[in-house]
């Protein structure tokens, strides 16, 4: 299976904690907010406050926008958080955001480690890049215009800024060309069921 999922379809929805909303992108599965395996969104932070637990999942966050934040996990500061610089930590810590200057736009993969192994990198797709992966689920997420993706010498489509392609069900290592006119960042996630 291969999706493109556009920015404009994102279904908005409440946070865990009610302190805000997300933009969902995709899930494997579940109606609710604990019967999911995986999980991606994007979240808009205007002030600072505590996030959502989510007992037994595995969470990396990276700020798409702004000028960042610093994590209070479990009573540890995190380092300053930049564009594009990911962070992990378990989703049942508590944790308190920090934003350094105003408020920020972040990308969220949420996973369960019991059930899925989790690989998340940033890129930045200057000139044709050649991808191999053998993950059971995909997702690149451009996070800016016009990234072009091919599957196997097969296009996928063009993405724009914050589009996602997902795909899926892959039974053997493929390949994957990623190119754009100008340069653009992209977080590609690889995920295999255990």
């Amino acid at each position: 299976m291969i999706k493109l999922l556009r920015m404009a379809d994102y279904p908005r929805m409440p946070w865990k904690n009610g302190a805000g909303t997300t933009l969902e992108i995709m899930r494997d599965a579940g109606a609710d907010l604990d019967g999911f395996g995986w999980r991606v969104s994007i979240a808009d932070i205007g002030a600072a406050g505590a996030f959502s637990s989510f007992a037994g999942y595995q969470r990396i966050i990276s700020v798409l926008e702004g000028q960042g934040m610093c994590l209070n996990v479990d009573g540890v500061d995190s380092r300053p958080l930049g564009v594009f610089d990911p962070f992990a930590f378990a989703g049942d810590s508590q944790v308190d955001c920090r934003l350094l200057e105003g408020a920020i736009r972040d990308f969220n993969l949420i996973y369960d480690p019991q059930r899925y192994s989790a690989r998340l990198q940033w890129l930045r797709i200057e000139q044709p890049e050649r991808l191999f992966s053998s993950a059971a689920t995909l997702l690149l997420l451009s996070a800016g215009e016009g990234l072009r993706v091919s599957r196997q010498g097969e296009a996928c489509g063009a993405l724009a800024r914050y589009d996602c392609l997902c795909i899926a069900g892959e039974q053997q290592l493929f390949e994957l060309t990623l190119s754009a006119q100008a340069a653009v960042n992209c977080c590609l996630i690889e995920l295999r069921p255990l």
